[in-house]
């Protein structure tokens, strides 16, 4: 496969459509890369970025950044270890996540991985699903399927499967329940160890800052409070802020307003602390992107 023409035209791959497309093109323009209607073509140039995308099939991916043909590429844990690709993961990027899981038959009663030996497990991951009974020398049989794996015990096609999990729903739907977790997943940006211009390596890593602002603006909320200005040393403590908070005086004497970013999953703790700390009147925002 040939490598891309442009010395500095960065070409990401991305699912043309499928569980991740959305996400990721939502993130895209969450850094700001503003794109045509990607449902028109394969090729979609950037609007306001030497960049194009690659819209193809997910399986795709880490063959295309493999042989250079792409230079980055969003695309799951999942298929990437399943091709075994040779190329560099730059991110794990929090979303899309599962799990690859074995499961079984409620009435078979399996509780660990060595409880499939000798069993026929039906999946559509054959390679990371050999690589983990191989590793424990439990001797089982692969059958590849290449979709509805769920319903080959009721089809006596296999006794167990190993298959892509997030809810556990399907799995019940069709009388199986989830045994052991074998390989954890979320998508993933990754890049080809093929040489990079000058260029595309700019290109890449401000994409790559603008994507760490991006997540951290997610997991933080932009927070402000008024106080008694003898409660700051106190409030200052409580804060797990990424900087010193900014504090101004009211128009009150004694009081003044504080300013600062605080990480979502500590907010409503945070919050209880400010209030018998003496803070009132808070106010939490989201942030859209931030740079630390």
């Amino acid at each position: 496969m040939r490598t891309s023409d442009s010395d500095t035209s960065l070409r990401i791959a991305v699912q043309k459509g499928g569980r991740l497309t959305e996400k990721t093109l939502k993130l895209l323009d969450g850094i700001g890369l503003k794109f045509d209607d990607y449902k028109r073509s394969l090729v979609v140039k950037c609007l306001n970025f030497d960049v194009e995308l690659l819209l193809i099939r997910d399986d795709d991916i880490p063959e295309y950044v493999e042989d250079g043909v792409c230079d980055l590429g969003f695309v799951g844990a999942n298929v990437v270890a399943e091709d075994d690709a040779d190329v560099t993961i730059l991110r794990g990027l929090n979303y899309g996540v599962c799990r690859l899981s074995l499961a079984g038959k409620k009435e078979d009663k399996l509780r660990r991985a060595e409880d499939f030996a000798g069993k026929r497990i039906a999946t559509s991951y054959p390679g990371i699903t050999g690589r983990f009974f191989r590793d424990r020398g439990i001797g089982v049989e692969i059958i590849t399927l290449s979709g509805s794996v769920e319903i080959a015990p009721r089809l006596e096609i296999a006794d167990a499967i190993s298959d892509l999990v997030s809810t556990g729903g399907t799995l019940r739907a069709n009388g199986l329940e989830e045994v052991v977790s074998i390989f954890e997943s979320e998508t993933q940006l990754i890049q080809t160890k093929k040489p990079l211009s000058s260029g595309k390596k700019e290109l890449t890593e401000r994409i790559l800052q603008r994507i760490d602002g991006y997540q951290l603006a997610a997991r933080s909320r932009y927070i402000m409070m008024n106080a008694p200005a003898e409660s700051v040393p106190e409030i200052k403590e409580i804060i797990p802020s990424l900087k010193s908070p900014t504090v101004m005086p009211l128009a009150d004497n004694g009081m003044v307003a504080i300013h600062t970013v605080v990480p979502l999953s500590t907010f409503w703790d945070v919050m209880e602390k400010l209030k018998e700390a003496g803070a009132t009147g808070i106010v939490m925002l989201p942030i859209e992107s931030m740079i630390a």
